[in-house]
C-alpha cells in the first residue's frame, strides 16, 4: 500500500517567500519576540551564506545587513503561515480523501487504489509536484510503501547536507522521490539520525531527544544504516522501546495507519504589512496576489465561489499627514492616483480641516456573485471598482480575503438559443454601471406582494438560461383591435395645485407648462390604501383627466393623497 509525504522545508521561510516571492532571489531572515529580544529563528540560503543563521538576535542581523543592504528582515507570521499549511492540506487533499495532519509543515497521504485515476507512483509524485508549485509551495514529495519511510525519505530530500542521489536518480524534477517496495533501508541509509527527530520538539522530548543523540554520537552512529545495522537485543537493553522504535523507523519496517483529519472548507489568505498603505494601487497588487492564491486553492479542490470576504485593518488616523509621507504618497503632478479617502493626495496634503480620528480598526466589504466564478481578474476588477465607490478611510496595516466554497456552474447552451453574454463580462459591465448611477439603481425589477402602486424593488441581475417558452395561439380580430394604453410615470411625480368644484378636478396647475389648464374630461376617483397596520400606510384616490395643451389633449392620472392631502401627477399616458 503506497503512502505519500509533502514536507515543506524551512517553514517560516516558505510561507514569508509565499506572500512575497520576489523575495526568492534575496537573503531572507525571519524573527520573532518582543523587542529588544527578537531573535532569529529561520533563514534561507543566500542568508546563510552572509554568516546570519538562527539564534543570532535581530540586532546583530542588522549589522550583516549593513554590508549586504539586500538582506530582507521579516517578523514571523501566524496568519501567513496559517494560510500556507492550509494551502499543503488543498494540496493533499486534491489527490486522496485520506490525509493525515502530521505537523505544520508535513502532511501523509494514502494513495492506495489512486493509481487509477492518476497513473503510476511516479506520475502521481510529479503531478503533487506540479500542484505544490502552482500554489506557490515549495515543498519535497516522496512515497514509499509504509508512512513513517515517506516522511523520512521527504525530509531526507529537505536535508542540504545529506547526498539524496538514489532516490533522485532517474528524475527530472528535484525534491521528488519515490522509494521501491523492499528498497527502504537502502535508501533511507545514507541519511543522518537528526531526521528521525526533525518535528518540533519541546520541553521533556527535546530533552529526552537531545540525550538520544548525544548517546548515539557516543556511539559513533552518524546515519540511518549504522543504527538499522545494531544488534536489537543489545539496542533494547541499552535504550529500550524507544531505541527499538528508532531502528524499524531506520530499517524502513514501521507500520501504521494514519489518522485521517477533516478539514473545513475554508479559504483565506491573509497578509500583515510593515507600513501602512494609502493608496489604491498597491492594495490591488497585494489583492491580486492573495485573489490568485485563494483561485489556485479552489481550483485544487475542484471548486469555485460564489462570495468574497474582503477585511482591511485599519491603522489610526492620527499623524496621517507624516504617514502618508513616509509611504510615499505621489505629488501633484504624480497622476490622478486615489488614497483611501476617495481623494487625490494633493487635497490631503492642502486640506486645512484636521481629519477625524479613526476609531473603526476594521472595513470589511463583502462581494456577492450572482453565479460561481473562478477568475482572479474578474474578482479583482470588481473589487477595485467596490473599493472606489467605498474607500476605506484609513490607512491599510492588514488585508484578510476569505472565498465562500461553491461548486462550479455547469451549464450547456442550445443549438438554436440566441448567445447570451458571458456571466464574468456582465458582472464587470454592471459593476461599472453601478458606480456611475448609484448600487441600488441597476438590477432586474422584482414585484411586492402589495398593491401599492410603487410596490416593487431592485435586485441583482442575473442572466437566466433561456427556456423553450409554448408558442401562444393567434389573438382574434376582437383581441388585435383593443386598444393598448400605456402609463408613463413622473420620477418623481409632479406636485400640482387643484382646483374643485363638487369635490371634483376642475383646474389644474403644475410647474410644468404643458401640464395645466381647464379639465376637459375626467373620470374617477378610484380609492387604495393599504399597509395600515405599519408606519408607511397608504391611501389614496386616483383620477383619469385630460388637459389641452395647444392644439393637442393629453391624458394624465391625478393622485390625491388622502394621508397627506397633497395632490401630484403621477404620470401621463401614452
Amino acid at each position: 500500500m503506497p503512502f505519500a509525504c509533502i514536507y515543506i522545508p524551512n517553514f517560516p521561510i516558505a510561507s514569508a517567500l509565499r506572500a512575497e516571492p520576489e523575495l526568492q532571489a534575496r537573503p531572507v531572515a525571519i524573527f520573532e519576540g518582543k523587542p529588544p529580544l527578537e531573535q532569529i529563528v529561520a533563514v534561507n540560503e543566500n542568508a546563510n551564506r552572509l554568516s546570519i543563521a538562527p539564534g543570532m538576535t535581530k540586532a546583530q542581523a542588522e549589522l550583516c545587513s549593513e554590508l549586504c543592504s539586500e538582506l530582507a528582515l521579516r517578523p514571523r507570521s501566524a496568519l501567513q503561515e496559517s494560510s500556507t499549511h492550509a494551502a499543503l492540506l488543498d494540496c493533499a487533499q486534491s489527490f486522496s480523501p485520506c490525509v493525515e495532519d502530521s505537523a505544520c509543515d508535513t502532511v501523509l497521504l494514502d494513495l492506495a487504489g489512486m493509481e487509477a485515476l492518476f497513473g503510476s507512483l511516479h506520475k502521481i509524485s510529479h503531478a503533487i509536484s506540479e500542484r505544490t508549485t502552482a500554489l506557490d509551495l515549495a515543498a519535497n514529495i516522496a512515497i514509499a510503501s509504509n508512512p513513517d519511510a515517506a516522511l523520512l525519505a521527504a525530509r531526507g530530500l529537505g536535508s542540504a547536507s545529506t547526498p539524496f542521489d538514489k532516490l533522485k536518480a532517474g528524475f527530472a524534477r528535484a525534491g521528488v522521490a519515490v522509494i521501491p517496495p523492499g528498497k527502504e533501508a537502502e535508501s533511507l541509509g545514507g541519511l543522518p539520525v537528526e531526521v528521525l527527530f526533525s518535528n518540533r520538539l519541546e520541553g521533556e522530548e527535546k530533552k529526552s531527544a537531545d540525550r538520544l543523540l548525544e548517546t548515539l554520537a557516543r556511539w559513533g552512529i552518524r546515519n540511518l544504516r549504522a543504527l538499522a545495522a545494531l544488534p536489537e537485543i543489545s539496542l533494547s537493553e541499552r535504550l529500550g522501546q524507544e531505541g527499538l522504535r528508532m531502528q524499524q523507523l531506520a530499517r524502513g519496517t514501521a507500520s501504521r495507519t494514519l489518522v485521517p483529519v477533516e478539514v473545513p472548507l475554508l479559504f483565506e489568505e491573509a497578509i500583515e504589512l510593515e507600513h501602512p498603505i494609502v493608496l489604491l494601487e498597491p492594495l490591488a497588487f497585494l489583492l491580486n496576489r492573495l485573489l490568485e492564491q485563494l483561485c489556485a486553492r479552489l481550483a485544487s479542490r475542484a471548486l469555485a465561489t460564489q462570495e468574497l470576504r474582503l477585511t482591511l485593518g485599519l491603522s489610526n488616523l492620527t499623524g496621517i499627514d507624516d504617514e502618508c509621507e513616509s509611504v510615499g504618497i505621489p505629488s501633484e503632478n504624480d497622476g490622478p492616483s486615489k488614497n483611501m479617502w476617495g481623494q487625490p493626495p494633493s487635497a490631503v496634503r492642502r486640506s486645512e480641516a484636521p481629519l477625524p480620528h479613526c476609531r473603526q480598526t476594521k472595513f470589511i466589504r463583502k462581494l456577492n456573485l450572482p453565479l460561481p466564478m473562478l477568475d482572479p481578474k474578474v474578482f479583482l476588477k470588481l473589487l477595485q471598482l467596490d473599493l472606489n465607490a467605498h474607500p476605506p478611510g484609513a490607512p491599510i496595516m492588514k488585508i484578510h480575503l476569505a472565498a465562500e466554497p461553491a461548486r462550479p456552474r455547469s451549464a450547456q447552451g442550445g443549438l438554436f438559443l440566441p448567445p447570451s453574454p458571458e456571466p464574468e463580462k456582465l458582472e464587470l459591465t454592471l459593476a461599472r454601471i453601478a458606480g456611475i448611477v448609484g448600487e441600488h439603481k441597476v438590477g432586474a425589477v422584482e414585484l411586492l406582494d402589495t398593491h401599492h402602486p410603487q410596490g416593487f424593488r431592485m435586485r441583482r441581475f442575473v442572466a437566466e438560461v433561456a427556456r423553450k417558452v409554448p408558442q401562444k395561439k393567434t389573438p382574434d380580430a376582437t383581441e388585435a383591435q383593443a386598444a393598448v394604453t400605456a402609463l408613463r410615470r413622473f420620477r418623481p411625480p409632479l406636485r400640482a395645485n387643484v382646483t374643485l368644484e363638487n369635490g371634483q378636478p376642475a383646474h389644474l396647475v403644475c410647474r410644468r407648462k404643458e401640464v395645466q389648464g381647464e379639465v376637459l374630461w375626467k373620470a374617477g376617483p378610484w380609492r387604495f390604501s393599504g399597509d395600515w397596520w405599519e408606519h408607511d400606510a397608504w391611501s389614496r384616490d386616483e383620477w383619469d383627466l385630460a388637459l389641452r395643451n395647444g392644439e393637442t389633449i393629453s391624458f394624465y392620472r391625478l393622485v390625491h393623497d388622502l394621508l397627506g392631502g397633497g395632490w401630484f401627477v403621477e404620470g401621463t399616458y401614452d
